[in-house]
């Protein structure tokens, strides 16, 4: 007989449950958030789960394993993981504090004692001491389990009360390093075999690490083809281990390939969400032959100081197509081609087959692609199979940066060194997945930004939005299989754009102005409600000439149900307003924007983001920049999700620049982003903004350095080093900026990845120097290490 109990508090309407492989159990309420369930055997793995009117509506993060006993007592805890602590991610478990021997529980008893502690470093283990002879009277530690870390648990044979202790100790050694928080704890004989789940407080210092921000792209070795491949990671792990970091944070890597020319740089508007670019496959390692011709094209290519999207990807693609037509039906016979199929075919072949049409029609959008402009399984495997050399092709680059990414993985793996990847908020309308999928998204509206001091009238990123109550149906398959393909590749990542899980600004086609867009979900006024107001709704929210003259706007999902037009009181309709009807507006409108949906966004958030970061064990990092709504931080505190920081991108109102010395632990802090000028450039661009920075920030003195010196990067840098922030992660040009002579000698301004305000900017920065010399400037590698390892980061 098993008796278990479990603390779990509930609302309204919701049940416990245990789930056993495909069995589920109801459990029963007892009082004070106790459940309770007796079953006549368990042993092996189970979980718990939370129901709502029959539906899972929360998972725990990892199963429970209950030992085999005739009789069994267990008093369990829930498995937060990832909402409890980020140290529960595999960017931890598997890198960072990554336990490559681990020891299982042996021990024979009846009494098992189970514990989360996410923070034991490697190197460290877990312990018990006690009294009793059979714990050897204080005198003897007793090591727990790390089976299933950051679980640890042990099995004792309790034939007398004892009084114990956990403690944590050297692996190696077995000396004690510091001992657990709080008083002795007891237990006393169980009467059958018991389970105890427990929690426990080490005083531990809180971990703190730093990493380098560079695009795939922008990577240069003696290797590389014009442009950074997934193989120049590994040098670049090189450089993080020389120099103390423990993070490689890249911009998205999936295929942008569109219209084969330099805009499909853009690496935030991808084919798929699952495909990888070509331009990242290292051809030797494909087959190519590496013969005097290739060197020669190589060479060439890497010289350039920047890179030639076009050349770099229409060389590589003649190239890996002569490989795949001498040896690509050998490739497909081996048992590693044929698993990744396996694994792989459901996005992979209409992936392949998108690309094909693409190319045979001469653009991606497959509106225009006659018989095709509507996908179906069955018309895309009578293609494939109609057009095998053509769509293997794909498959076949496919294999190769799949192996080639994991070869880079599992090389920053071995050496302590972690990836964290980024997750666009939006897909392109041109892409497989709105082929394959377009009931999953609003093909007929936008997404992007509402007006802000940077963009008038707002922005238009031309994505469709999502419909996230269809994806709810299946519950939320295309997300959780985006988000596993990501988990192959990255330990951490970057959720591009947070607040789109909240709410997203949405623009309706065929609309170009982000004036005319409104907050997707919301709560719009009824055309009653706005008429008993005293509003002509249908004259105020009808243009005459100009189309953003007008004062609210219908929902398109909604008829008769209105939102406020932002910017509203700047059009020619609200100056015809009364005085006492512009009050209203005004009151209606501060409402609307600023109270109104505040709980909304955050259930609205809550619906989704649990179930899909509780997909995989990745740590998650939540851009939360700009105009963030206070039911954002909150959301992202209960799932565990970093927050951004960014200095001169102050989250506070009243400040100029934001203080690394009072960020919060539970961050990533940095100097700025892909969108950002690198801090060199940013230096220069607003005399007045740099000597607020300089005296105020900074506490110097005298005259402001025209040009951003070395020392006064350094000085920047040590401030976010310094900072309680978990982690502290710069672009690759301002760790370099700290050292004159390896610092880029040109215009800082050409280090720059992205302009925001250009619409169509070309995505083609490229370190100045290769990763083979940067690993030989020993004396800038050693200066930076040591500014790491005496910030206390690292350890």
């Amino acid at each position: 007989m098993v008796k278990i109990t479990i603390e779990y508090n509930t609302a309204w309407g919701e049940t416990l449950v245990l789930r056993q492989g495909k069995k589920v159990q109801a459990m029963e309420y007892v009082s004070a958030g106790l459940w309770q369930l007796t079953l006549p055997a368990l042993a092996g793995e189970y979980t718990y789960e939370l129901h709502r009117d029959g539906v899972c509506v929360r998972k725990e993060w990892r199963p429970h394993f209950a030992p085999k006993a005739k009789d069994l007592v267990i008093r369990d805890r829930w498995n937060d993981g990832m909402g409890r602590s980020p140290f529960c991610s595999q960017f931890f478990t598997e890198v960072v504090f990554r336990r490559d021997k681990r020891v299982e529980d042996k021990g024979k008893g009846n009494l098992t004692l189970i514990l989360q502690a996410p923070e034991i470093r490697s190197g460290q283990a877990v312990a018990l001491a006690g009294s009793g002879k059979a714990l050897g009277n204080w005198k003897k530690f007793h090591r727990l389990s790390d089976t299933h870390a950051p679980e640890w648990r042990i099995t004792l044979d309790v034939q007398e009360a004892i009084d114990y202790k956990f403690l944590v100790i050297d692996d190696k050694t077995g000396k004690p390093l510091f001992w657990e928080n709080g008083d002795n704890r007891h237990a006393d004989v169980p009467q059958v075999h018991e389970v105890q789940a427990l929690t426990v407080s080490f005083p531990t210092r809180p971990w703190r690490g730093a990493g380098t921000a560079v695009p795939v792209f922008s990577l240069r070795t003696e290797d590389s083809f014009g442009i950074g491949e997934f193989a120049d990671i590994k040098k670049l792990v090189d450089w993080a281990v020389l120099t103390g970091q423990n993070l490689i944070q890249l911009l998205p890597i999936n295929d942008t390939t569109m219209t084969g020319t330099w805009q499909d740089s853009y690496p935030y508007n991808a084919n798929s969400t699952f495909a990888l670019h070509p331009q990242f496959v290292h051809l030797p390692a494909a087959g190519v032959r590496a013969d005097k011709a290739y060197k020669a094209l190589r060479d060439e290519l890497n010289a350039l100081p920047s890179v030639d999207y076009e050349r770099v990807n229409n060389e590589k693609a003649r190239l890996l197509r002569k490989v795949y037509a001498t040896q690509g039906a050998k490739v497909e016979q081996t048992p590693a081609y044929q698993d990744f199929r396996k694994a792989n075919d459901g996005w992979l072949i209409p992936y392949a087959v998108f690309c094909c049409l693409r190319d045979a029609h001469g653009t991606p959008d497959f509106s225009q692609w006659g018989a095709f402009a509507k996908y179906t399984p069955a018309k895309a495997k009578k293609y494939a199979a109609e057009h095998p050399a053509e769509v293997g092709f794909y498959c076949f680059e496919q294999y190769h940066l799949d192996a080639q990414l994991k070869d880079a993985v599992a090389y920053a793996h071995a050496h302590g060194v972690g990836l964290k990847g980024d997750l666009p908020i939006g897909i392109s309308r041109t892409s497989v997945d709105a082929w394959a999928y377009p009931e999953l998204f609003h093909l007929d509206s936008q997404a992007g930004a509402p007006p802000d001091a940077f963009a008038a009238e707002g922005q238009n990123w031309g994505f469709p939005t999502y419909n996230w109550e269809k994806m709810a149906e299946d519950d939320f398959s295309w997300w959780k299989a985006r988000m596993s393909k990501m988990s192959e590749y990255f330990d951490a990542f970057r959720i591009d754009h947070i607040l789109g899980f909240f709410r997203i600004w949405e623009i309706p086609l065929p609309y170009k102005s982000g004036l005319m867009g409104h907050f997707s979900p919301a709560l719009p006024y009824s055309g009653d409600e706005l008429r008993a107001q005293g509003f002509d709704i249908d004259w105020l929210s009808t243009p005459d000439g100009d189309e953003t003259n007008v004062l609210f706007l219908e929902d398109p999902r909604r008829k008769g149900f209105y939102h406020p037009r932002i910017g509203g009181q700047r059009t020619a309709k609200y100056d015809a307003l009364a005085p006492w009807q512009k009050d209203r507006f005004n009151a209606l409108y501060n409402d609307f924007f600023y109270k109104r949906h505040n709980q909304f966004w955050k259930d609205s958030a809550m619906f989704k983001l649990p179930s899909l970061l509780g997909t995989t064990d990745m740590l998650t990092c939540g851009e939360d920049l700009g105009m963030i709504p206070d039911c954002v931080p909150d959301a992202m505190r209960e799932l565990g999700v970093l927050s951004l920081e960014i200095q001169r991108m102050p989250k506070s109102v009243t400040e100029e620049f934001a203080n690394p010395a009072y960020y919060p632990y539970f961050c990533v802090c940095a100097t700025g982003t892909h969108d950002t000028s690198p801090l060199r450039a940013w230096w220069e661009e607003d005399r007045e903004v740099t000597a607020h920075f300089y005296y105020n920030m900074l506490s110097c003195g005298g005259e402001v350095p025209y040009f951003c010196e070395p020392w006064v990067c350094e000085r920047v840098v040590d401030q976010h080093l310094k900072s309680p922030a978990m982690l502290t992660v710069l672009p690759l040009q301002d760790w370099l900026s700290i050292d004159g002579q390896v610092r880029y000698q040109g215009n800082p301004a050409d280090e720059r990845i992205n302009v925001p305000a250009i619409p169509r900017y070309y995505w083609r920065y490229r370190m100045h120097l290769t990763l083979e010399q940067l690993i030989q400037e020993t004396d800038f590698n050693a200066h930076l290490k040591g500014l790491i390892a005496d910030s206390g980061r690292g350890e």
